[in-house]
């Protein structure tokens, strides 16, 4: 059997309902929605952790980041925390079947060490298009900060389309000799991490008055963790009303359309070396972003859908037939996709990978015992740590805040998670159930916060305080 080619294609910051196919919002991605009705769409895909560089580094390594010690990013001012060129990386595993491995735009797994100490072969980062534009617009200034603005470099020369044309270029240059090896393209882009700062024509594509509030604006934060309110604070939003949003959100929405139109560069040249038939494509983010939801810049200290719930499509036809469908089942896309990739090519999966291989779920098939929930973290970051631990189900989230009030939302009747139910009485029983479950989801994948007697109390015992 001909061993496929294999094209990731990661976003940063980029929520699960920011694109077209979720009819969310008003957000056009039609070469992301080509792709999801082509393939398939995971409708319960959650990040192990809303954060840059662990969430990278658990991709990349197959684990949870706190199992090796991948707490925040390491460009804040905290100890560096990272996967060592030493710790296991699957992408190694690849050149068994002669893949030739490529790795293109952001990487984040260490400050020092490539993606060619992990495995790739090739490497390519934003060196290249950081001297093309201070040479060829040196007088470009930002001025806008973290809430972004126009961009006056060309479409030609932004960011996204540069990433796309050396991808376009590598798979040309793959591709042409049908004889050569199997590929794999690692392609990550930076958008629509904030500041977002989209070129012409996407930078007047959205008008602020036309950008709806999202669902989570307008949070009291009764009964919440004092953080939240304190970030609003801290990011000097605190009297921000949607019309100081919209137009930040307006600006969100237009590099992620900026993003798709790049992204279906790199298909049209998929499909022109007519090594489409034969690549799977995976599409996903490493998080979500809150751009105004919850009054809140950013990712940190929540764990709420909009940062920790993100797409992900995945189309190859020999497994995944015509496309065009949903698939339900919760999924953690970086602990999920690596047994994947590996199992697919019938190479050895780690036993002590926590994730379970998707190809049951792409085939179609009945995944027998598949997970009907989702665990994410957090440990802190430029604000100060703060540890935080999620179980969510299809109707229930519970957060473990273990210096703070924890919190528990239905989300059936509060999608948008306004309402903290943890003070419910009614709920007394399903908080030690999901306290339990949590514990155990913790435990079995190596998260050492819950070894210790006083922490494992807390779950096991129900020994936290109702915060009043």
């Amino acid at each position: 059997m001909t061993k496929p080619n294999l094209l990731f294609i990661m976003l940063d910051q980029l929520r699960y309902d920011c694109i077209g196919y979720s009819c969310a919002y008003p957000v056009q991605t039609p070469n992301i929605d080509r792709l999801a009705a082509e393939g398939l769409w995971f409708e319960h895909t959650f990040t192990p952790i809303p954060t840059c560089c662990p969430a990278r580094q658990a991709f990349i390594s197959g684990r949870r980041p706190e199992t090796f010690g991948a707490l925040w990013n390491f460009k804040n001012g905290l100890p560096v925390t990272a996967l060592e060129s030493s710790e296991y990386a699957w992408p190694r595993e690849l050149s068994k079947h002669a893949y030739r491995r490529v790795h293109l735009g952001k990487w984040d797994v260490h400050p020092k060490h490539t993606p060619l100490e992990y495995g790739y072969d090739e490497y390519v980062g934003f060196a290249g298009y950081h001297e093309m534009i201070a040479h060829k617009y040196p007088d470009v200034k930002w001025e806008a900060g973290y809430a972004g603005e126009a961009s006056p470099i060309p479409l030609a020369d932004a960011q996204t389309h540069w990433l796309a044309e050396r991808a376009c270029e590598t798979i040309r240059r793959l591709s042409a000799d049908t004889q050569s090896e199997p590929w794999y393209i690692q392609l990550n882009f930076t958008e629509p991490h904030l500041p977002c700062r989209p070129s012409e024509p996407f930078a007047s594509m959205y008008a602020a008055a036309d950008i709806p509030p999202w669902g989570g604006f307008g949070d009291t934060f009764a009964d919440k963790p004092y953080i939240q309110k304190q970030q609003l604070l801290s990011w000097q939003v605190q009297d921000y009303t949607w019309d100081d949003w919209a137009p930040i959100a307006a600006r969100y929405y237009a590099v992620i359309s900026q993003a798709d139109d790049a992204i279906g560069r790199v298909l049209q040249a998929l499909e022109a070396s007519g090594a489409a038939d034969n690549t799977m494509i995976v599409f996903t983010a490493d998080h979500g972003d809150m751009c105004g939801s919850h009054g809140m810049m950013d990712k940190h200290y929540i764990l709420y859908d909009d940062v920790v719930r993100v797409p992900l499509i995945v189309k190859y036809a020999p497994i995944t037939g015509q496309g065009g469908e949903k698939r339900g089942g919760f999924v953690c896309n970086m602990l999920d996709l690596p047994p994947t990739i590996l199992e697919l090519l019938e190479l050895p999966v780690p036993e002590f990978f926590p994730g379970r291989s998707l190809l049951p779920l792409l085939r179609g098939e009945t995944a027998d015992g598949w997970r009907s929930e989702a665990v994410t973290t957090y440990n802190g970051q430029q604000f100060g740590l703060y540890t935080q631990r999620m179980l969510r189900t299809e109707r229930w989230k519970y957060i473990w805040n273990t210096t703070d009030v924890d919190e528990l939302y239905d989300l059936e009747q509060d999608p948008y998670e306004l309402t903290n139910r943890i003070h419910d009485p009614d709920c007394r029983e399903l908080i030690q159930q999901y306290r339990l479950r949590l514990y155990e989801r913790l435990t079995a994948e190596g998260d050492s916060l819950v070894n210790s007697e006083w922490m494992r109390n807390q779950l096991v015992h129900n020994a936290i305080s109702d915060g009043r």
